[in-house]
């Protein structure tokens, strides 16, 4: 891999984009094989001093990592913009020469409310832009939704859980929202849905009585919106979580044949965050249960005599980064099921 590279401090919107399109100019020119491998524009609002932790995982997408990528590290009491930029030219197999740009600018909180205006230069037109404020500059995010189609969130990160799932609500009138809390969930449904597949077995989802998601303390987002799936899936009408403290919370959910419980239990699990486990029970005794293992998830089936039949499902787990990559690759698609999901969850709460 090559790479040219551009800095100044005290810089300008307009300097910056000039820069940009004089770096390409010089690769085109030295370089007749040169394709920038354009894919989506990706906005990113950090704080600066955790600027390379995020760095490190956007590095580890892979191959799912943007091609035309602009940093924004925010510095507090910083009045100047200072900028860096780049690109870089990677040989891949067969005569072209992918490229890859980048721009990191470091600026104050007195941008965000214009941060619009500021990377709007810095854009490819006729791309999607991706947005994501891992450390929740709200404002950032709010003055460039004229320029976002897609915004990528975390449920997981905020600490209250309701306020996260009304702010999602609220992005999707005006954006295509990725959550990453939801795709930790995805494994999960996959494999849930899978159980209850082959057509002699899909008749017990109408005989479903209980639901039990295990949880890590940290991922309630994840199993709520996980029955929240479940409830919009199924024709459910969801009741509300019992408040109060424990590690173990109970809602019931209205079937077409009866009640359903609910069940969010917090468990201790070591790893990536998410879900530990689910249970789904029917009133015919028979049950089905993945929980997480070595090497994929372990998977129980339970009959109506009490036999069990146990496999594991291999590679079910994509860990933190593959999450990450799954939600830049998802700013491209369009997961239906999301939203009447995230509407099921916030009726749980």
């Amino acid at each position: 891999m090559t790479e040219e590279v551009w800095r100044e401090r005290d810089t300008s919107p307009g300097k910056i984009e000039a820069a940009l399109r004089h770096l390409l100019i010089e690769r085109y020119h030295d370089e007749d094989a040169f394709v920038p491998a354009r894919v989506l524009n990706l906005i990113v609002v950090v704080d600066g001093e955790f600027r390379g932790e995020i760095e490190n995982r956007l590095e580890r997408v892979g191959r799912y990592h943007p091609s035309r990528l602009v940093i924004c590290a925010v510095h507090p009491g910083r009045r100047t913009i200072d900028a860096w930029a780049s690109v870089a030219a990677e040989r891949a197999e067969g005569p072209f020469s992918l490229g890859r740009e980048q721009i990191e600018l470091d600026i104050g909180e007195r941008h965000l409310k214009a941060l619009d205006t500021i990377v709007d230069p810095l854009l490819v037109p006729d791309l999607a832009t991706v947005v994501w404020a891992p450390h929740a500059h709200a404002e950032a995010v709010d003055s460039l939704r004229r320029l976002m189609q897609v915004v990528l969130v975390d449920s997981q990160d905020e600490p209250d859980v309701p306020a996260a799932f009304e702010r999602s609500d609220e992005l999707l009138e005006t954006a295509y929202v990725v959550d990453l809390a939801w795709l930790r969930s995805t494994p999960w449904r996959e494999r849930v849905a899978a159980a209850f597949d082959p057509a002699p077995l899909r008749r017990g989802l109408g005989e479903i009585s209980e639901v039990t998601v295990r949880h890590r303390a940290d991922s309630m987002a994840a199993a709520l919106l996980f029955c929240g799936w479940l409830c919009s899936r199924l024709g459910w009408r969801p009741g509300s979580f019992a408040t109060g403290g424990g590690k173990r919370r109970t809602a019931h959910a209205r079937a077409r044949r009866g009640e359903v419980t609910l069940c969010l239990q917090e468990v201790e699990q070591p790893g990536a965050p998410g879900l530990a486990g689910v249970t789904i029970e029917m009133a015919s005794g028979r049950s089905v249960s993945l929980d997480r293992g070595p090497g994929g998830l372990k998977s129980v089936r339970r009959t109506r005599d009490g036999k069990e039949q146990v496999w594991t499902v291999l590679g079910a787990s994509r860990g933190e980064s593959g999450i990450l990559g799954e939600g830049v690759r998802q700013a491209l698609l369009r997961d239906p099921t999301y939203k009447p999901a995230l509407s099921a969850a916030r009726a749980l709460l």
